[in-house]
């Protein structure tokens, strides 16, 4: 069997009672997230934008519904990460959107979720040592897509194996300049969700994809990784679960910039209001993923005039933003916040720095590459050597062999945040890695955040609490309670999983 056709034979035959509670716990919490993100989304100018063009987050098209719900979810870079990859785009986002055209019940739709989350999570870490991580590694949704549809329609593994070979024939390969210095990032999910919806129905009526997309010498990874990890594709299936691996975020923005962020909330906490006039310098040490994204993106930064994906990427900004507030959200990227010289003053005096020994421990975790390079090997060392230089190169054997399991995961990108006044006095604040990342205290510490984000976007507690209890949800109450998670109804709450009177404000 090729690695589609084994995949595909596992995941069109998973069934929740399969999954380990504290697996599905986690598709629980993801799912509450990804309601946030697309709520938070919703509720931005960038997010009307999207609605305006596109229509409205669900409608009658499944299709379209996808395509505008991953558009508002990533749109603010407020979303969710595993390893490997912002998965939750097409992997909640299409069962959302098929939920009232299919009548998935609750269990249905977290079925759904988990089997796309291991299929496209699988295919991305098989790719991840290459040019494309994080929202580059568009491909991820071309997997998530198919599967989450097929999953959630219970197709057979053969129009699985078709439609993945369709989809993953025809990659998108992301442009740096149009991702990073304009608003086509916000497309970046969705065009690949509807690629791979679209093969969904080219497999289904009987076009056929290559079986050994995946492995053959001119196939997907020979031409998307530099250090190609096919057995990824299928290792520990059923027992490695990459969705307990999730980090979710407690700001919008990059993940390479939350633990500074934090760090910034700490200092606020302390000091309160800072006075950019009284500050000499902020001093931000971090990993090489930090000093690498703020040394390629600089130069898109513009002041009140940057584009939100640049904002997003900006350790200057955020960082700035979080010491001055004491926080960082989605009304942060927007006018008239992002307009204020305040910020700007004191984001012209942050300098990020490079820590190698916080490199080492970005490295060691499992996430964001850490658990590829196990699998690598010594097939890593020119790749990490060409990147991170020699001393990161004799640190590869600490990795060990890859890991059985994911219950420990970790995601460990730390930052060291020093603030220095003009008088001489500096205080520092320091984090081994972000609030809310995998391996950052336990699974009900981070739901309890996500939960406080899905509710700040103005979503409403019956909601969270009904997600809480999501598989038990029929067809009609899951309908119900999607309308209001996305703000789709014009008034009401969710009470036992179905819509009563109320009000439900916007994100």
């Amino acid at each position: 069997m090729t690695l589609s056709e084994r995949l595909s034979a596992w995941a069109s035959g998973l069934v929740l009672a399969d999954v380990p509670e504290r697996v599905v716990g986690a598709a629980r919490t993801q799912l509450l997230s990804q309601l946030g993100s697309i709520r938070a989304g919703s509720g931005h100018p960038l997010g009307m934008r999207v609605t305006g063009a596109f229509g409205p987050p669900l409608q009658a098209d499944p299709k379209r519904s996808a395509y505008v719900l991953a558009a508002l979810s990533i749109g603010l870079d407020f979303d969710d990460t595993a390893y490997a990859g912002h998965l939750s785009h097409s992997t909640v986002n299409v069962p959302l959107a098929y939920a009232r055209p299919l009548t998935l019940t609750g269990a249905d739709l977290l079925t759904a979720v988990i089997a796309a989350n291991e299929c496209a999570g699988r295919v991305t870490a098989a790719a991840t040592i290459g040019p494309f991580r994080g929202q580059t590694a568009t491909h991820a949704h071309l997997t998530g897509a198919v599967a989450a549809r097929l999953r959630a329609e219970a197709a057979p593994a053969p129009v699985w194996v078709s439609a993945l070979g369709l989809a993953l024939a025809l990659p998108m390969w992301p442009i740096g300049r149009g991702f990073y210095g304009s608003d086509a990032k916000l497309l970046a999910a969705a065009t690949p969700v509807l690629a791979g919806l679209d093969a969904c129905d080219a497999g289904r009526h009987g076009l056929v994809g290559a079986p050994d997309i995946l492995e053959h010498p001119d196939g997907f990874l020979a031409r998307y990784a530099e250090v190609p990890l096919p057995d990824a594709v299928v290792a520990g299936l059923g027992e490695r679960w990459h969705t307990e691996t999730f980090s979710f975020k407690v700001y919008p923005g990059s993940a390479y910039t939350s633990a500074a962020v934090d760090c910034a909330v700490d200092l606020h906490q302390q000091l309160g209001r800072v006075d950019p006039a009284d500050v000499a310098e902020i001093e931000v040490a971090a990993s090489l993923f930090t000093t690498l994204l703020e040394r390629g993106t600089t130069e898109l930064v513009d002041g009140a005039g940057s584009t939100v994906p640049a904002l997003n990427f900006s350790v200057g900004y955020n960082v700035a933003t979080a010491l001055l507030t004491g926080w960082l959200g989605p009304a942060d990227l927007a006018e008239p916040r992002v307009g204020d010289p305040a910020r700007w003053s004191l984001a012209g005096k942050v300098r990020v720095v490079h820590d190698p020994a916080l490199s080492e421990q970005a490295l060691l975790a499992t996430a964001p590459i850490g658990e590829a390079l196990r699998q690598a090997g010594p097939r890593a060392r020119e790749w990490v050597g060409a990147r991170a230089g020699g001393a990161l190169v004799e640190r590869l054997a600490a990795l060990g062999p890859p890991a059985d399991t994911f219950e420990t995961a970790t995601k460990r990108l730390g930052a060291r945040v020093t603030v220095r006044f003009a008088d001489g006095r500096e205080t520092t604040v320091a984090r081994a890695e972000a609030r809310g990342a995998v391996g950052w205290r336990g699974p009900a510490e981070r739901h309890a955040l996500v939960r406080q984000k899905f509710l700040a976007t103005g979503g409403d507690p019956d909601v969270a609490d009904a997600v809480e209890r999501l598989e038990t949800l029929s067809g009609a109450e899951l309908a119900g309670l999607l309308d209001v998670a996305v703000g789709t109804t014009a008034g009401g709450t969710v009470t036992g999983g179905t819509v009563t009177g109320g009000t439900v404000t916007g994100g």
